[in-house]
């Protein structure tokens, strides 16, 4: 029987979208709070946009092959800003804000149709709820949730920098097993990717794997399609997870 859902974030409770001249924009937004607190940097929102974009992906590469979400302080000194020569000492008591602006500010994001009518729904059918989410800010993920009016369904929030490990791993969704008293085969995830999602929740042996469509992610997915990580259901909108619940309680 299940007995709880849990979400991923980004892909799956919203989605996101570069338009363009937005890195532009948050590299000059960036490189104004930094000077905010007296770290001057020496370079053009264009080249500052350009070596984020190409550090951020190395960063990703290093955490999806480790599987660890390392301090922000560290992802900031030694990934995302390290032409700079900025010690993590230095970038420290601004850290958790630069990760929450990268993660709040830089994309553009628009939160799911039916996205609290479905939580108001599953929480009458008696479900608990929750997040798992892959993200470099400890505060983005319950600030969204506030957001979106849907923080008072969540009975636990699990972030990769907070716990330090990354989906797919299963010690994150051990977490969340011991956060809630929950067996894995009284479990199901929701969430966009394969890579991250759908492998982790297999991993994890959970009961219920169901994985909603974005388009924007396919690259992240490219060699997996056929990779035998399949999900139970495949869905296009949150208003669909309820009646799948419903069914395979009733099996």
């Amino acid at each position: 029987m299940i007995q709880a859902i849990l979400f991923d974030l980004g892909g799956t409770l919203h989605t996101s979208s570069s338009p363009d001249g937005r890195d532009l924009w948050f590299a000059q937004r960036l490189i104004d709070r930094l000077g905010d607190y007296g770290i001057l940097l020496d370079t053009k929102p264009e080249e500052l946009a350009a070596r984020l974009y190409v550090n951020a992906e190395e960063y990703k590469q290093y955490s999806e092959k480790t599987l660890r979400e390392e301090p922000a302080a560290k992802i900031w000194s030694e990934f995302y800003l390290r032409e700079y020569g900025l010690s993590r000492e230095q970038l420290e008591p601004m850290a958790e804000e630069l990760s929450f602006l990268y993660d709040y500010e830089r994309p553009r994001v628009m939160r799911r149709p039916h996205l609290r009518e479905t939580m108001e729904t599953l929480r009458g059918m008696g479900l608990r709820l929750g997040v798992i989410s892959n993200i470099i800010s400890t505060s983005v993920v319950p600030h969204f949730l506030r957001e979106y009016g849907i923080d008072q369904y969540m009975d636990t929030v699990i972030v990769s920098s907070v716990t330090g490990v990354r989906k797919p791993s299963p010690d994150i969704f051990r977490v969340a097993e011991r956060e809630l008293g929950l067996a894995p085969e009284e479990l199901a995830y929701v969430g966009d990717t394969i890579s991250r999602d759908v492998r982790g929740t297999r991993a994890a042996g959970w009961r219920l794997m169901i994985q909603i469509n974005n388009p924007s992610i396919a690259i992240r997915d490219v060699g997996l399609e056929n990779s035998g990580y399949d999900p139970d259901y495949r869905i296009e909108d949150l208003a669909e997870i309820p009646n799948i619940v419903q069914k395979e309680n009733s099996k």
